[in-house]
């Protein structure tokens, strides 16, 4: 007996943010994909990755968002991780295989301190192999699976905060709590090998968690079980909009005529200060067009929406406010 055919998703035009709490298990795009799915969206994509093993804050950005994504690329990260102490693994967390069993000293508080201090400020990381940093047009971590190093240089990071408190892990075995703020392009794993190696005693992390991303926080997060949860009509509720990717921007509201215009390229001129990063919405009814410079009282355009897009939005708008 064949297997009846899976119903085909009728796809829609979405326009936003979603918070996703993204679960244990999963990459950045299977959940993505997931999302997609349960919101029926045309078109998605999301801001950075995190690891299969990683959990928590992960922004994905549907339609016009996604015009506006890169921007966040740059924001700085919060981190909660739990590192384990006197093992040592091939990635630097519970995935890899062990490398190196070592006893755990006694750790002082005043031990643990210098320790932090090290790692707080401007520090220089050697990228994981196991990352998705490329080489000659292929990810690291492909050349890790065929057992190949890969000589990579080091980088420089920021971690702006660090909190290291002992602790003992489920199993009662020595461990490191980590709460770490910190800029693009730092690896937790690898701050986390690289503190076990200066207590001595080398350790891989067990736990990450991305507590926040730029302005977002686990608190506005959702889960994919919470969504799916929702009747469909109200998932997109869940969405914060496009605007939300745009913290810190002036924001300049256009009159009919000369949003149509500033829609087509066209500079518009007005009594506005010299700006880099301008938001522009349209009047009435109130909707994003796209983002700005200004210079000497003229608003030029740097990204803009197209007139389909900004329609959708407003017609979305509408829906959820009906709800």
């Amino acid at each position: 007996m064949t297997a009846a055919p899976r119903a085909r998703v009728q796809r829609r035009p979405v326009h936003g943010v979603l918070l996703l709490d993204k679960p244990l298990g999963l990459s950045s795009n299977q959940a993505l994909q997931k999302a997609k799915w349960l919101l029926r969206a045309e078109k998605a994509g999301h801001t950075g990755t995190l690891d299969p093993l990683a959990s928590g804050v992960l922004p994905l950005c549907f339609g016009a968002a996604t015009k506006f994504s890169a921007g966040h690329l740059d924001a700085d990260k919060s981190y909660a991780a739990t590192l384990r102490l006197g093992l040592t693994t091939t990635t630097g967390d519970a995935e890899g295989e062990i490398t190196a069993r070592r006893p755990v000293p006694a750790i002082t508080p005043a031990q643990l301190e210098a320790v932090r201090q090290r790692f707080l400020g401007r520090i220089a990381q050697v990228p994981p192999m196991h990352s998705a940093l490329k080489k000659d047009g292929k990810p690291l971590y492909e050349y890790a699976r065929a057992g190949v190093q890969v000589e990579r240089a080091a980088r420089e990071v920021q971690v702006h905060a660090l909190n290291l408190a002992l602790s003992l892990d489920e199993q009662g075995r020595a461990a490191i709590e980590m709460e770490v703020t910190c800029s693009k392009g730092a690896y937790i794993r690898t701050l986390g090998e690289d503190i076990g190696a200066a207590l001595g005693c080398g350790g891989h992390l067990t736990a990450l968690r991305r507590t926040a991303t730029g302005p977002f926080t686990l608190a506005q997060c959702i889960t994919l079980e919470a969504l799916q949860a929702l009747p469909e009509d109200q998932r997109l509720a869940a969405l914060l909009p496009v605007q939300a990717l745009l913290p810190g921007f002036a924001a300049i509201t256009l009159g009919h005529d000369d949003a149509a215009r500033f829609l087509t390229g066209l500079r518009r001129r007005g009594p506005w200060p010299d700006a880099p990063q301008v938001a522009v919405f349209g009047k009435q009814p109130r909707a994003l067009l796209g983002t700005a410079q200004v210079k000497t009282g003229e608003l030029i355009a740097v990204r803009l929406l197209s007139p389909m897009e900004v329609k959708q939005m407003l017609a979305q708008q509408g829906e959820r406010d009906a709800i």
